[in-house]
């Protein structure tokens, strides 16, 4: 044992020497380890210090309150409510009813004497230094005890005044005020001044305004009801406080909480999150369907053997471009390492120095990138704060965990050194003196192995793609299949010696050396692999996948048209966005659309809102599709036919043509001829149709056998759910409209039909402005949008904006990063490889000078080194690359044919799948052609071209 301390002790010193020796060796082995222990380390620091404690997250949420007490919106329909989560839902299905909707009197489980405080919470636009914005507000007495925690004081302090608000940090910076200004909203006659700022720790970038109870919220909404605009939309919670000695108990009691949810109320406790139920005492766990895959064991164990797979291939990775450097330490130091063995050491020490190397860098990347990733993280705080929106609860530092990251850099660099030190311990003494290479021949082993491997894993990739639909058999067949081309690299890169018959002097020497030295050349050819196996595969699969996505693309208008819709806040900031985009955009022609209201005009679309309806297109009977014909039970009106009878149904026009109803509730829109001119219909009977008041519809199903459309008008959408629990008709007032239908294939986009102004004003329709669409001169430029952007934002309206540019791909970036990362790897690789050469190399080299070979063969043989391995293992690494990216388009075309297929049973709509298998050609050239070059450029120019000339040694 004291034999074993010493001489690794003495193997530690020499390679800690060794590695202060080459400066630059070291740092690149020990950066190449590092990094990837900095931004794990650095990770786990974010997730943990923003990982809430219990009495954290209660803060935030109730402040110092005993509990929340909250509507759970079901009209007082009794509840089951998770313990520590804020959601619930009813005890009865209602599968046939409707879903039971209302208010319920929160008071009434408030225990007798406790200390309330209301929070309630609106909204509104707010006058800024820029325009209106779209502001939360939020009425709650903030500086009372109770609220402490909720809200941060930041600067001066909370209202105390009817007329005094404060405002989020967030709202100051972007509405250009500051503490002390004066604030007034759109619609009321008040005025404010803001006396404070502050921050919600939880939600740091939310636009927030906060006034005493009564003071905002009630005269605003009073004042936009007065206007025939929509309310605040107010929501009211409570903050309790229980009194001890008369309750007998510590805070609610999960007790109190069940009885408080038989009359629909949510309760958020203290003491029940402080002290959490058994699940068999919590109702909504013993509820039928609850829980998912997400919260499983399953669901746990193949997030671990995800995780343990990226791990591993990172290290492997790390392994391959880390061996050759130690290899290239190893031959440095042949001399010293014969000289041990000269001096009574055996093989034992020859590989405890080399392992030794390998522990010293890989414990100086473990100090060092869990240093740095704890000091970044730490200055960075904010940074992350503001980026994740949520302020950290502590700065939490598990040591264990950080033992462990800085343990994989250790392990890492011992498995790096491994092969290097068992390649140093094999060599003889006589040759490590005497600086001979001596001849090994190749492990035949490993090329079996590996050769079975990639059998084995095609075999199971292409059973996961063909007859399973599992994407974790096709990935780890993958995987497996791709480690064998690891294990056959020396093997084949034999293979690749054969074509040097054929080159010229420089390349062939390049290659000749590349496969005499398999040692080196293999570890650095299998990294590059590694890499661009996987950045070919993940090309390949967006590349094809971004040709399925743009198949698939709807257009939603014609090409550089423009539309403009404002779906909330009523109608009264339509002209002005209508006017802004004419302004901002090459428009040729503006069509304005209106949409029609069944109650107020300010009733928003679906019948939201008091005394609002809605309004439905009446499809005509003969014109229903059978398989979605209403029933007088609610059952579903397909299970009465066969599958080969819904097959057949589904190819009914009554049941392929259906309306779209993309914009309104109903599909139509109130708009003249100029709607048709944008929409690029030209149809002139169309336009002529309009023009006599007539609606032109764009699904025959509408029509019914007197050629006209029907709109139903329901002003109770209460009475309408009901019905169509029961299933009948909603009731509803019926108006007829005489109409022309448009050609079929006329490109409609997302419209039903177009209601012309004067025969919606005659039915005694009600119209509001809803938005506009615009054709273009030429499609608008970035910097026109960006105008328009900010004047719409100074609007403060709810604005959809939709400029058609057709299929736009989301995924050239990621190719583009892709093939930066796979070039930076095969660089690095192959310049670890082309230092390893240059060492072995040297005498040959000195041997070229001596006999008169130019400069420049040293130059060009450095590049050619380095050339070699990139396009052996660009090359090895395309071919790997291929297979699990189409074995997982094989499984996705799988999976979506059996989808279509049971569609097609149950007689529903659907395309045949297209799933095509795309290479990326541009990404490929890139990694075969661009990438070695560079890197033989690089190390070309790297290199001296004259060394200097000495005696060979004798061999």
């Amino acid at each position: 044992m004291n034999n074993w301390f010493h001489s690794w002790r003495a193997a530690v010193r020499i390679a800690r020497r060794d590695a202060w020796r080459y400066k630059g060796r070291s740092f690149l082995v020990l950066a190449m380890i590092a990094l990837p222990i900095l931004g794990v380390s650095a990770a786990d620091l974010t997730l943990r210090s923003s990982e809430l404690s219990t009495e954290e997250r209660l803060a935030r949420l109730i402040g110092a309150a005993d509990a929340r007490i909250s509507d759970s919106g079901y009209g007082g329909t009794p509840i089951l409510q998770h313990p520590l989560e804020e959601s619930a839902i009813p005890v009865e299905a209602f599968e046939n009813k409707p879903w039971p909707e209302g208010k319920t009197d929160v008071t009434k489980v408030f225990p007798a004497n406790s200390t309330v405080l209301t929070d309630s919470v609106g909204a509104g636009r707010l006058r800024t230094a820029h325009g209106l914005l779209q502001t939360e507000i939020r009425e709650l007495k903030a500086a009372d005890p109770m609220a402490r925690g909720i809200m941060v004081l930041q600067d001066g302090r909370f209202p105390g005044k009817a007329d005094e608000v404060a405002a989020t940090t967030h709202f100051l910076e972007s509405s250009g005020l500051k503490v002390g200004s004066t604030l007034t909203a759109r619609g009321l006659d008040r005025e404010y001044r803001i006396v404070g700022s502050y921050e919600l720790p939880g939600q740091l970038k939310t636009d927030q305004v906060n006034a005493l109870p009564g003071a905002f919220l009630d005269p605003l909404g009073k004042a936009l009801e007065a206007a025939g605009m929509p309310g605040t939309d107010k929501s009211t919670t409570h903050l309790l406080t229980l009194p001890r000695a008369a309750s007998g108990t510590d805070g609610f009691t999960w007790n109190m909480v069940k009885e408080a949810n038989t009359k629909g109320v949510v309760v958020t406790s203290r003491a029940v999150a402080l002290d959490p139920p058994a699940d068999s005492d919590v109702p909504l766990f013993q509820s039928e369907g609850w829980g998912e895959y997400g919260d499983s064991t399953a669901a746990k164990a193949a997030a671990l053997a995800a995780a343990g797979t990226i791990v591993g291939l990172a290290m492997l990775e790390i392994c391959l471009l880390a061996g050759p450097a130690f290899a290239v330490g190893a031959r440095r130091s042949r001399r010293q390492l014969g000289l041990v063995g000269a001096n009574g050491g055996d093989r034992r020490h020859i590989r405890a120095i080399v392992l030794a190397g390998g522990l010293v860098i890989g414990v100086a990347a473990a100090v060092v990138g869990t240093v740095l990733g704890l000091i970044l993280t730490f200055l960075l705080q904010p940074v992350l704060e503001d980026y994740m929106g949520q302020r950290f609860g502590a700065f939490d530092v598990r040591p264990l965990e950080l033992l462990g990251i800085g343990l994989l850099a250790v392990l890492t660099g011992l498995l790096a050194a491994v092969v290097p030190a068992v390649t140093a311990s094999r060599q003889t003494v006589l040759a490590s003196l005497t600086g001979r290479r001596g001849v090994r021949r190749s492990s035949r082993v490993l090329p079996v192995v590996g050769l079975i491997a990639v059998l084995l894993g095609a075999a199971i990739a292409l059973y996961g793609s063909v007859v399973s639909d599992q994407f974790i058999i096709v990935a780890g067949g993958s995987a497996l299949a791709e480690l064998g081309v690891v294990a056959m690299t020396p093997a084949l890169v034999g293979l690749f010696g054969r074509t040097g018959r054929w080159l010229p002097l420089s390349p062939r020497l390049a290659l000749r050396d590349a496969v005499r030295n398999r040692g080196r050349t293999a570890p650095a050819v299998a990294a590059v692999l590694a890499a661009v196996a996987g950045t070919v595969a993940v090309a390949t699969y967006q590349a094809s996948d971004d040709a399925q996505q743009r198949a698939a693309y709807e257009a939603r208008l014609p090409h550089g048209a423009v539309s403009v819709m404002v779906r909330d806040g009523g109608s009264r900031d339509v002209p002005v966005v209508r006017d802004a985009v004419q302004k901002n955009l090459p428009v040729d022609v503006r069509a304005d659309v209106d949409r029609i209201v069944v109650g107020r005009a300010s009733c928003e679309m679906y019948g939201q809102g008091e005394g609002c309806g809605r309004h439905e297109v009446v499809i005509p009977e003969a014109n229903m599709c059978p398989l979605w014909a209403t029933t007088p039970d609610g059952s579903d009106p397909a299970e009465k036919y066969s599958k080969a009878e819904r097959r057949k149904l589904a190819q009914d026009w009554r049941c392929k043509e259906s309306p779209d109803m993309g914009y309104t509730e109903s599909g139509l829109v109130v708009a003249d001829d100029k709607l048709l001119k944008v929409l690029g219909i030209k149809d002139a009977a169309a336009g002529k149709a309009l023009a006599e008041g007539k609606v032109v519809s764009f699904s025959r199903a509408l029509l019914d056998a007197r050629g006209k459309v029907g709109v139903k008008l329901i002003t109770d959408s209460r009475k309408a759910e009901e019905a169509m629990a029961q299933g009948k008709e909603p009731p509803g007032k019926v108006v007829s409209f005489d109409a022309y239908q448009a050609a079929r294939g006329t490109e409609s986009y997302g419209l039903a039909g177009i209601v012309p102004p004067a025969a919606a004003k005659a039915a005694g329709l009600t119209a509001v402005p809803f938005g506009a669409y615009f054709s273009t001169d030429r499609m608008p430029s970035t910097e026109q949008r960006q105008r328009l952007d900010d004047e719409l934002a100074q609007t403060g309206a709810g604005v959809e904006l939709h400029v058609e540019e057709g299929f736009v791909s989301e995924n050239n970036i990621v190719l583009l990063s892709l093939t930066v990362f796979a070039g930076l790897i095969t660089i690095g690789a192959a310049g670890i490889a082309t230092g390893l050469a240059q060492a072995d190399a040297e005498a040959d080299l000195k041997t070229l000078a001596a006999v008169g070979a130019p400069p420049r063969v040293r130059r060009t043989l450095s590049g050619f080194q380095c050339g070699v391995v990139a396009v052996m293992g660009v090359l090895l690494g395309s071919a790997a690359g291929v297979l699990p990216a189409v074995g997982l388009r094989l499984t996705e075309r799988r999976q979506m044919m059996n989808w279509y297929e049971t569609a097609r049973d149950q007689g529903g709509l659907m395309d045949v799948p297209h799933v095509p298998i795309i290479v990326p050609w541009e990404t490929l050239a890139a990694l075969l052609v661009a990438v070695p070059l560079g890197a033989a450029l690089l190390a070309a120019l790297v290199t001296r071209s004259r060394g200097a000339v000495a005696r060979r040694a004798a061999t």
